[in-house]
């Protein structure tokens, strides 16, 4: 890896988990769009899980006593479904056409996150297999399963602690069914570079430093616009290079 890749692969995840840190959402969403314009798109997607599991565990360990698990198994079954489908997708569709569905996903999470807020209503618990399949698949696609999730239990849980623990055990969970899916199907130690991991890890930790503290001084109302440009502007320039 020259410098000039390092120094991007670096700078992405650094701001991506500087997000995290800052808002508790969306990092796989910012680091995929922007690592593909240094790395494979399979690469990217890799590199993304292994960082996002290594903090989710991190975050759900620490707040076990939260998580709410009877919400968490009933996705379970559906997600691995999901994670199934995106990984064959993964490994036979050309990237332009992923790029530009990633794109306009991404772009769409953005208006979402910008424009609307969770409902006070709980949802039916029926609802688990479209949130479960659509966050596997976009997970194994690109890294980006957290909006199902989150929508999903957003509607079923509204204590704040609760659902950021849930929500993180979810995203420990995913992630370690998606390693086991690519690694049986050959993709995780074929994309992911070791030199890359050990570049990325001290940038994401630092990241999720400096996010916690950012997170102290911000309104609500700045985080979330924060949030939204930089999610709208990483899904923009994929679909830039799409068209």
């Amino acid at each position: 890896m020259n410098w000039e890749l390092a120094i991007g692969v670096l700078s992405v995840v650094l701001l991506a988990y500087f997000m995290f840190g800052v808002s508790g959402f969306g990092s796989s969403l910012i680091a995929v769009p922007l690592l593909s314009g240094f790395l494979p798109l399979r690469s990217a997607v890799m590199l993304a899980l292994v960082l996002d599991l290594i903090s989710a565990v991190g975050l759900a360990r620490k707040e076990a006593a939260h998580v709410r698990w009877d919400e968490i198994r009933p996705l379970l079954p559906f997600a691995l479904f999901g994670i199934v489908v995106g990984a064959a997708m993964l490994s036979r569709v050309p990237s332009r056409p992923l790029f530009l569905v990633l794109g306009t996903l991404v772009t769409l999470v953005g208006i979402r996150y910008l424009l609307l807020h969770p409902g006070k209503s709980a949802i039916s618990r029926r609802w688990s297999a479209l949130a479960g399949v659509s966050g596997g698949t976009a997970s194994a696609l690109f890294g980006t399963g957290g909006p199902a999730y989150m929508s999903y239990l957003a509607h079923r849980l509204h204590h704040r602690a609760q659902l950021r623990a849930t929500f993180s055990a979810l995203l420990a969970l995913d992630g370690g069914l998606r390693v086991i899916v690519f690694m049986v199907g050959g993709l995780f130690f074929s994309s992911l570079g070791p030199i890359q991991l050990l570049i990325a890890l001290p940038a994401m930790m630092l990241g999720l430093y400096l996010g916690h503290r950012t997170h102290a001084v911000l309104s609500n109302r700045h985080i979330k616009l924060l949030t939204a440009m930089l999610l709208l502007a990483s899904g923009l320039s994929l679909l830039w290079r799409a068209l």
